[in-house]
């Protein structure tokens, strides 16, 4: 519930800016990675390559990011930040750090550096079954 609400807080305030549906998470690691492939990106992002593949080419045609290719390789495409991309992250950035601000408040230092510890955990344990799966296989449950 706080991820979803969160999310569509975000996409709600940057569809101003033309983010929609969580682009967002795309630029911003794309920003901080520059010269990403595709499937590293939607690894880091835990989605398929379907939804990265449609994410990307809609921040594509409105300019946030572009192509190119690699010098040794022409096959593979890296993503770079535009110029309007650029410009939006330090927005993004910005709402994350009110958003943590917000999400975290009255909790002290303690509470917080445990938690951080817990859900760090909770990811990692997470993250091996999305691997599992991701590889075809079913979970027995």
């Amino acid at each position: 519930m706080i991820a979803r609400a969160l999310d569509s807080i975000s996409n709600i305030e940057f569809k101003e800016y033309d983010l929609t549906k969580g682009q967002y998470l795309y630029l911003v690691r794309i920003c901080e990675n520059p010269g990403i492939i595709q499937e590293k990106l939607a690894e880091m992002i835990k989605v398929d390559r379907t939804t990265a593949a449609r994410a990307i080419k809609k921040l594509e045609i409105n300019e946030f990011i572009e192509k190119k290719e690699d010098v040794h390789n022409k096959k593979i495409k890296k993503l770079f930040p535009t110029a309007k991309g650029k410009s939006v992250f330090p927005i993004i950035k910005r709402e994350n750090e009110y958003s943590n601000e917000m999400a975290l408040n009255g909790f002290s230092n303690q509470e917080m550096e445990v938690m951080v510890d817990l859900l760090q955990r909770v990811r990692r344990n997470v993250e091996k079954d999305w691997e599992f799966v991701k590889k075809g296989n079913k979970r027995m449950y």
